[in-house]
């Protein structure tokens, strides 16, 4: 019997072929019945025998022995070292297992040709031998397979497959619509879709709690009904008062895409956060566009001049695709001599990209709208279509001004709001489908960049986490979900209605439908500070580049060589949540013995690394501490036995 604990990589290096016939032999490298799990509806399209995956940022001459399966939803590479029933330290994915990756996760591939490669696109020849594949994924994953010890053929089936399956020309062609799973929904009640009027009214009742002018000078609009206004802003709308709907049906027409200025949000002062598309090119008056000005002038209750943003200046979809393509390149090397050159010209290479200056860029502009509204000013937020940028800037105002947003229910009704609904085009900016007439560009990972940047200069102020944040980009790349599967909530609708093949909609917010308990306890900040006050707490970051950091879990996390071991920024929030849960047993009325029988308990491993929960390394010899959900006894001999500090390191 194969020993759990052994060495999972065998080196092939200098074995003849004959050798190796020998070796695989004894190893799985066919598919036996039951090995891949599959979802209802998912079907295996290819597999490759004897497949040999390297090791991330690796030297390429080791490798596991496996199978390579395509399925309609996901590569799967299966091998015979993945022990069953030994603990692992990393999160769990009910949907995809850790060798897995979903087809609309991948981003590009290429063929290996010795030290070199070549992208290959769909619609490329493929070779009639492939000896070996680069794989780079949304979220930064690299995979890394040689067929040269794969029966003849194998290669080339493989990648044909992946070119047609992972780049797909259709809509109806992404898995969401063959899952078959029964669909429960589970949603937090308090996350609001935004798909609905009682939604908006509610919103522009609480923010108009503590300003009735507000509601006064703002109403709800129907005008969109059926999306007969314009097919990318959601059904209802939110305008000013004292504009018509036949008035705000003829402005429409004179801006692009037909979206005239709505609101957003507003402040406690009466000043509203307004977006608006720029008008048409081939219209010259601005008689339309003045008009709704002045009504968003009136609605304010001073009467007071509005600060117009313009948000094209900087950046916009194509400069940000242009930076992240180098950047990409940054965080996901193909070899371990690529990592090293690039290690030693990091911040230049880094700076080149220009990625950082984008979130200082957005930052900034967000600080800029939010001193406005603070001083009484209402701010209009004008892009091209208002559909990207505009997305970022007006989200951050809201994070960095109302803390219900900084709450986990609270962020997840703000993308609903401000980009699932407003009609951000998730299905072209992140590439599910392929489209000469699309741009791609990560638009949303720059609106998460700047919230992780939010985080990590007022640690107390979000309810959610890092890890979080890192799970949800990874939820964007999942084709179940239908909350960014959409260009907007038209073709949402449209899908759901399909008389031939209806879209069963599934939420992203639907956090259980992926993970274990113990990994959604990971998005919620030990340090969040609840204020049940209604007291007005405004966050502002110092947004220069110098102030900035790198996302270091989100982007190098698949980079083994910079993964601290039993060491990095996890161990300081476990410790917090060991200390908090002390509080909160501290809380428990002692009188009640059975109240301390009844608490749930939750494993959680103390000497995790610095990327957890998503790291490589399999529970070898950790020591786990129970961590008690709601309370856990916290006596001084607990605390010199699981301390961190002495944890051992193996």
């Amino acid at each position: 019997m194969e020993n759990k604990n052994s060495n999972n990589f065998i080196s092939y290096v200098g074995f003849e072929e004959h050798e190796m016939q020998e070796l695989n032999s004894s190893r799985k490298n066919s598919l036996d019945e039951g090995a891949i799990k599959l979802l209802p509806g998912e079907v295996l399209i290819a597999e490759a025998q004897s497949v040999l995956m390297y090791s991330p940022v690796g030297d390429l001459k080791q490798g596991i022995s496996g199978v390579l399966c395509i399925t309609n939803f996901k590569l799967a590479f299966i091998t015979s070292d993945d022990s069953d029933g030994e603990e692992i330290n990393r999160q769990q994915n009910h949907l995809l297992g850790y060798n897995d990756s979903c087809l609309s996760n991948i981003d590009e591939i290429y063929l290996s040709l010795g030290d070199k490669k070549r992208k290959i696109t769909p619609g490329s020849p493929v070779p009639s031998k492939v000896k070996g594949i680069f794989i780079i994924c949304k979220n930064f994953r690299t995979w890394s397979f040689s067929f040269k010890f794969s029966p003849i053929g194998h290669g080339r089936n493989i990648l044909t497959t992946l070119l047609h399956h992972a780049f797909p020309s259709r809509h109806q062609l992404l898995f969401a619509y063959d899952y078959k799973e029964v669909y429960y929904n589970s949603v937090d009640k308090k996350v609001k879709t935004f798909q609905s009027m009682l939604d908006w009214q509610t919103e522009l009742e609480r923010t108009s709690k503590n300003n009735d002018h507000i509601k006064k000078n703002w109403r709800l609009s129907t005008a969109n009904a059926n999306f007969l206004l314009s097919p990318s802003l959601p059904q209802y709308i939110i305008v000013p008062a004292s504009v018509t709907d036949n008035q705000l049906i003829g402005a429409a027409a004179h801006f692009q895409e037909s979206r005239p200025p709505l609101w957003a949000w507003s402040n406690s002062t009466g000043a509203a956060l307004v977006k608006m598309a720029e008008l048409i090119p081939t219209i010259t008056e601005r008689t339309q566009e003045n008009i709704m000005l002045e009504n968003i002038r009136k609605s304010h209750p001073q009467k007071t001049p509005m600060t117009v943003l313009d948000l094209n200046k900087e950046i916009n979809v194509k400069s940000v695709a242009m930076g992240f393509s180098k950047f990409v390149t940054l965080c996901s090397p193909e070899n371990i001599r690529q990592f090293w050159i690039q290690d030693n010209n990091f911040y230049s290479l880094l700076d080149n990209s220009k990625w950082l200056k984008f979130v200082s860029y957005c930052l900034e502009k967000a600080t800029e709208a939010t001193d406005n509204l603070n001083s009484g000013t209402s701010v209009i937020l004008q892009e091209s279509a208002g559909r990207d940028v505009c997305c970022i800037i007006s989200s951050l105002v809201q994070l960095m001004s109302d803390k219900y947003f900084r709450t986990i229910t609270g962020f997840q009704s703000l993308i609903q709001k401000e980009w699932v609904t407003s009609g951000h085009p998730f299905c072209d900016r992140l590439g599910h489908i392929i489209n000469s007439t699309s741009d791609k560009s990560p638009i949303f990972l720059l609106y998460l960049d700047c919230v992780w940047q939010l985080i990590q200069q007022f640690p107390s102020q979000f309810e959610f986490t890092e890890t979080y944040l890192t799970s949800l980009w990874d939820t964007v790349h999942v084709s179940i979900f239908d909350t960014f599967l959409f260009n907007c909530e038209r073709d949402r609708y449209l899908a759901a209605m399909d008389s031939n093949n209806p879209l069963i909609l599934r939420s992203a917010w639907d956090w259980h439908e992926q993970y274990t308990d113990q990994d959604i306890s990971l998005f919620k900040n030990p340090l969040f500070y609840q204020n049940d006050k209604d007291i007005l707490i405004i966050i502002i970051p110092k947004y220069n580049i110098s102030n900035l950091e790198f996302w270091s879990q989100n982007y190098f996390r698949w980079i083994p060589p910079l993964e601290i071991i039993n060491g990095g920024k996890n161990h300081t929030e476990l410790f917090t949540r060991i200390l908090q849960s002390g509080i909160n047993q501290l809380k428990i009325d002692t009188k009640d013995n059975s109240t301390l029988n009844t608490i749930s308990t939750c494993m959680v491993q103390m000497n995790i690394d610095s990327f957890y929960p998503f790291g490589y390394k399999k529970n070898g010899n950790t020591i786990s501490t129970p961590i008690m959900n709601t309370s856990m006894l916290m006596s001084e001999s607990f605390i010199d036995t699981q301390s961190i500090i002495t944890a051992p390191d193996g």
